[in-house]
């Protein structure tokens, strides 16, 4: 039986007022005012620990928020070129870039963009690491704990032959020549308790060149702004870690930056009976919100009643596992009805396709404060188009 991933969405919060219908569907609508509640609990622990915090683009890229971002964070991680491109266009402050594999096509401009730049390999970083070197930028090596923390295996980093980050067992000197920091990303959705579980695991077998080091990069998978993070035991931490190590501290908070942030608006096309009541909506697993395939997982329903009606919501693409979940309404579904999955700012709308031609969801950004809300984006068929040839 497949394992799945539960969701760490929490209160629906201000979108229990918000109505679904003043947007067009489907569509994310994203509370900045919720954003910006999540950014300042960031830029909190970074100031009183020392850290510096950086967006992880990978889990959330809106870059009109950009502004506010760069108001209370760092700067921002990247993947690749495109994104180390975006958070140097539209974000500003730092830029750390880490691939498991760089082309030699892409190289020279990744460096222009980067401030560090991490390898997954001593080959890697031997073949481009003395170019970025002369150009001014950090060199980094991604090591991988092997010590395995994650909830599902396929997710977990460090599960055997894990294609990423250098097995910390086969560190030394000749990998670490050039190194001027360590990056390690072994958590997803976590509290502090695994990231002190890991350190404690990996700090023994890299002591031996801590003292040549000027920076730990820690990586994401950290949930700091979920209410039950011990974040007080993390400020300790790096405190400590920089006391006794002399060395920068980094985060890449991703999931953290948009938790509880965002909704995914979608209407219902069509309900009938198949064993058990169906019903077809425009919000597609497979298109909009792929880690309900891929994790999987079962994503929270805005205001899903305890008893009543159940259905199995599925989308309109043609892929037979295009399924959503079992939901629960306290009255039966009607055609138009509009609903809402909770906390999708992150990684649903970076992970949004167009296959099967099913449109993308349009982009609004709402502030609970003011009420104000804007379409910030909506896609059509030449945004289809212009992806194939």
């Amino acid at each position: 039986m497949t394992q799945m991933m539960q969701t760490q969405a929490g209160d629906a919060g201000a979108f229990r007022q918000f109505d679904l219908m003043r947007v067009p569907s489907p569509c994310f609508v994203v509370d900045e005012v919720a954003i910006e509640a999540n950014l300042k609990v960031l830029a909190d622990v970074g100031e009183r620990s020392g850290a510096r915090m950086l967006s992880a683009l990978k889990a959330f890229s809106m870059f009109s928020l950009a502004p506010l971002v760069r108001s209370y964070l760092s700067g921002t991680c990247a993947s690749g070129l495109f994104e180390a491109r975006l958070g140097r266009e539209e974000y500003g402050g730092e830029v750390t870039t880490f691939s498991t594999g760089y082309k030699p096509s892409e190289i020279d401009e990744i460096i222009r963009l980067s401030d560090h730049l991490v390898f997954n390999s001593p080959a890697q970083k031997d073949r481009f690491g003395p170019r970025a070197a002369a150009a001014g930028v950090s060199v980094g090596l991604r090591i991988n704990p092997q010590h395995s923390e994650g909830e599902v295996p396929k997710y977990d980093p460090c599960q055997p032959c894990s294609r990423l980050g250098f097995p910390v067992t086969q560190l030394d000197a000749a990998a670490l020549e050039g190194v001027e920091g360590l990056h390690m990303h072994t958590l997803c959705e976590q509290g502090f308790e695994p990231l002190a579980r890991t350190w404690a695991a990996v700090e023994p077998l890299i002591a031996p060149y801590l003292g040549q080091l000027k920076w730990i990069n820690l990586g994401g998978g950290h949930h700091i702004t979920r209410d039950d993070y011990d974040r007080e035991a993390l400020i300790a931490f790096i405190r400590d870690l920089r006391t006794r190590h002399g060395v920068e501290v980094y985060l890449e908070p991703g999931e953290a930056v948009a938790l509880d942030a965002g909704i995914l608006v979608g209407e219902i096309l069509d309900t009938f009976h198949n064993t058990m009541p169906i019903a077809i909506t425009d919000i597609s697993a497979t298109c909009h919100m792929p880690d309900v395939i891929e994790a999987p997982y079962r994503p929270a329903l805005l205001d899903e009643a305890d008893a009543g009606q159940t259905y199995r919501l599925g989308g309109p693409s043609c892929l037979a596992g295009d399924i959503i979940g079992d939901y629960t309404w306290a009255i039966p579904l009607e055609i138009g009805q509009r609903f809402a999955f909770l906390d999708q700012a992150h990684y649903s709308m970076v992970k949004t396709n167009t296959f099967n031609g099913v449109p993308l969801p349009a982009i609004a950004l709402w502030n609970s404060r003011t009420d104000d809300l804007r379409i910030v984006r909506e896609f059509g068929y030449q945004d289809f188009k212009e992806r194939l040839s």
